[in-house]
């Protein structure tokens, strides 16, 4: 587990430095360049594309070099080349490549990263493992978050909104992401297997995958084209009569819920198996979102937030976990990249449906359509897929 905790703090300290920013970046692109909500969503659209594409064949030439280490260490990089872009950056073009090397970074490292914590767990803990990798990784996002929250409530209080200094963020955000590429000095790759002969592209050998695998893969693509960015949570919650920055407390809360669930709950799937967790998971997200379409008062917005790192919590590391097991060996990587590849594609109609029908019928009607789509990938597990505890 040692291996798995220097992962994590990877993670720790890379989110730490990437959620310092991300919820300033609208506001620095409409109130420093200009740009309307419309371009803000094209800006945020590109880069998630860039990253959703590369993941898969990030995970394809993991399994190809066998150098999962490097390559996760050249994805963590781009968080730091990312903030140098943002102090260069004179236009909402500069933003935009900016936002695309951190999500090309993130595309590239993904795989990899989840191939070296599947290796390094041990029998019967792959839960366990994802989950503290998971738990780090959002305690990182919740401290980030955080800092961020300080540093614009006392600009608040001050009265001083139009002159926050967002390149003194950029730059000791800086220090975080260093901080976190000085932790792959102490992660251990194990020593490759002796390279095949010649390596075929997974495409070519599609029908000897597992069903489950196949299936799953369906399923998550449906579950996440209800799954809408995280931006119609933060609207909603505005909605609801919060300001802009207690709604980035909002989502520290979120985040800081996740991180403190994690590891429990991927324990948990290492006990009771990954589909029996899944589903409950599912089922959880539809629980938030037709509480996000209805819900009314502060009050009750704040229990669903908390809820939704409960999701978060249930799904994120045990649905690699599940991967990971049922994946061939030769394999893991690429089929950890595209779990995450097919879920990004997904996450973009979902994100533009969600945005028509926000305008056209209301904030109910996005949360309604996420929920009842949840509740379709929920049976559709339920009524499909073995539940077997362990696969590798």
């Amino acid at each position: 587990m040692i291996n798995i905790f220097f992962l994590g703090l990877i993670s720790f300290f890379t989110d730490i430095s990437t959620e310092m920013v991300y919820p300033l970046i609208p506001l620095y692109l409409t109130g420093r360049f200009g740009a309307t909500p419309a371009l803000v969503g094209v800006v945020e659209g590109i880069a998630e594309s860039t990253a959703s594409l590369l993941k898969v064949f990030s995970g394809y030439l993991t399994d190809k070099f066998q150098r999962s280490k490097l390559i996760a260490f050249s994805g963590y990089a781009g968080s730091l080349f990312y903030k140098l872009a943002l102090l260069l950056s004179g236009s909402w073009w500069g933003i935009l490549i900016a936002r695309v090397i951190d999500r090309t970074g993130k595309g590239i490292r993904t795989a990899p990263r989840d191939v070296l914590v599947s290796e390094s767990a041990s029998a019967g803990n792959m839960g366990k493992a994802f989950g503290l990798h998971k738990a780090l990784d959002m305690a990182g996002s919740a401290l980030g978050i955080l800092i961020t929250w300080f540093l614009l409530r006392g600009n608040q209080l001050r009265g001083e909104q139009q002159e926050f200094n967002y390149r003194f963020l950029f730059i000791i955000s800086s220090i975080p992401a260093v901080l976190g590429l000085c932790m792959f000095l102490f992660v251990k790759q194990k020593p490759s297997p002796p390279p095949a002969k010649e390596r075929e592209p997974f495409w070519r050998n599609a029908k000897q995958l597992d069903r489950q695998l196949l299936l799953y893969l369906a399923v998550v693509f449906l579950f996440t084209l209800g799954n809408s960015s995280n931006t119609f949570l933060l609207l909603r919650a505005q909605d609801a009569g919060f300001d802009e920055v207690s709604v980035i407390l909002l989502y520290f809360l979120y985040n800081a819920t996740a991180g403190a669930l994690s590891m429990p709950f991927g324990r948990l799937s290492d006990k009771i198996g990954r589909k029996k967790l899944l589903v409950p998971g599912y089922l959880a997200f539809a629980l938030c979102y037709f509480g996000f379409a209805f819900a009314q008062g502060k009050a009750l917005m704040v229990i669903i937030f908390v809820l939704y790192g409960a999701y978060t919590a249930m799904i994120a590391g045990v649905e690699r976990a599940f991967v990971a097991e049922i994946a061939p060996p030769s394999l893991k990587g690429t089929m950890l990249g595209l779990q995450a590849t097919v879920a990004g594609i997904a996450l973009l109609p979902a994100s533009v449906i969600a945005g028509a029908l926000y305008g056209a019928k209301g904030p109910v009607a996005p949360f309604v359509f996420g929920a009842v789509l949840s509740l379709a990938a929920a049976v559709i597990l339920m009524a499909m897929m073995k539940g077997g505890k362990e696969r590798n």
